[in-house]
Formats: structure tokens, sequence, C-alpha cells
């Protein structure tokens, strides 16, 4: 009698079904119908196919021993069972390897970053000016430089002009009146007593005029001021008011206020 028709046999002698059998043992019908047929390919080996038919043999009153010693001796002979041979899983497992950083990658991207920001920076940094406009302003705007120089040069013959019409006509006379460290009272008029200028004339200033000729000039502290006439000094030599007719045919005394 085979080991699967011993186990049988004595189940059904218990009066268990392969379900009770099942429940009492915690092993699948499959695997114990299988045992029963003689089948124990589902066992997951020798090592659990003789703990089944143990256990399966206990639970229906039969002696476990004599159907181990006929396992081993139709199954093959018993091997030596390991834990590493319990705990061991079937398909080996595959340890993922650590891959090593690619620092020639690394470096060629941290170069590429680096030329790219001096790129960027030269490219939008402020321009410099050329050293022909810093030297010559008047060169890059030469609308302007030329205006202001045209200008000078009309002021200049302006000024000149005039001053060669007040030394040549003897009708323009021209004044330069300054006070030095104390004011004067001033009064210039026309020969027809048309005013001027009237006023304090104060300490460290000066004023002038061109005019057409004669005028009256009144000078209250005659001692504080220097006064000069066409380019000659006419300053009074008096320490009283005094009042000068000034240009034309007209007499430059002074007359005593």
């Amino acid at each position: 009698m085979t080991i699967g028709d011993a186990l049988a046999a004595e189940r059904r002698q218990a009066g268990l079904t392969i379900t009770q059998v099942s429940q009492r043992t915690c092993i699948r019908e499959t695997i114990i119908r299988g045992i029963e047929h003689d089948d124990f390919s589902a066992c997951g080996g020798d090592f659990y196919a003789r703990g089944h038919i143990r256990s399966i043999a206990r639970a229906v009153g039969a002696e476990p021993e004599p159907l181990i010693r006929e396992y081993d001796a139709t199954q093959g002979a018993p091997e030596g069972i390991t834990a590493a041979d319990v705990f061991e899983p079937s398909t080996p497992i595959r340890l993922k390897e650590r891959r090593r950083p690619n620092w020639s990658l690394a470096m060629l991207v941290a170069l590429a970053a680096i030329v790219g920001i001096a790129t960027y920076h030269f490219l939008s940094g402020p321009t410099k000016a050329s050293p022909a406009a810093v030297s010559h302003p008047a060169a890059a705007s030469p609308g302007t430089g030329h205006s202001a120089g045209a200008g000078h040069a009309a002021g200049h013959k302006k000024r000149k002009t005039t001053n060669q019409a007040s030394a040549g006509d003897p009708h323009h006379v021209v004044i330069a009146l300054s006070a030095a460290s104390e004011s004067c009272w001033v009064d210039l008029t026309t020969h027809a007593g048309q005013p001027i200028f009237a006023g304090v004339l104060a300490a460290g200033t000066s004023k002038s005029w061109t005019e057409e000729g004669p005028v009256s000039l009144e000078i209250g502290n005659p001692g504080a001021v220097t006064l000069t006439v066409n380019g000659k000094d006419q300053t009074p030599k008096s320490g009283s008011p005094v009042t000068l007719t000034l240009g034309g045919s007209a007499s430059t005394a002074p007359t005593q206020g």
C-alpha cells in the first residue's frame, strides 16, 4: 500500500473529510488531495513533503514514521536541510549595482554654465565711450559746438565794436565806478535831467555805463570810490559830494554840492 493509500484509508476510518483534515493541519486541500494520490509536487520539496505527511498522519490517527521511511525509500534518500535552504528564495534577487557619478560630464556642464554666464555679462555690460568722444565733446555734437563758437565770436565782435565806437565817437562816454571799503550814494542823469541810475553803490561792488553824452554824475562820497571815464582815471580829489558833467563838449570839472 502506498503512502497516499494509507493516509486516505486512515482518514476514512477516522470519519474525516479532506476539508476537516485541512482545517486541523492548516494544509491546503489541494495538497492533501495530491498526497493521497501520491503526488508530492505541490509540497515544495522533500522537507515540506515529510512535514505534511507527519501532520496528516497525526490528524487521522496513523503512525507517521513508517510513512516517512517509505517516502525516503520511494522518493529518494533524505537530504540535510539547512536554514539557508529554507529561507533562500527560489529566484535569486539581483541587487541593483550602485552607479558611480560621471564626474567628467558634471565638469563639462559646470564649464558650459560658467562660459554662458561670462558671455551674458560681457554682452549686457555698459558700452564705454570712445576716447575721441570723451576728449572732444564738440565733435560728438558738431551743430552745438558750431553754434557756441559762433555765439562766442559774435559776442566778442559786438563788444569790440562797442568799445571801438565808444572810444572813437566823442558823443559816447563809458563810465566805470567802483566802491572799495565804504558805500557811496550815486546819481547819474542825462544832460536834460532824465534819470539813468540813482542809488547806493555798496562797498566792494562796481557799476559801469555806456551813454551818449553829455551826462551828469553826482557822487555823495568821492573819497570812497574810483571813477574811470573812457578808460581814464577821473576820480575826484574831494571829501565832499561833487557833481560831474561827463562826455560831449561839456566840461568835466567837479562842482561842489
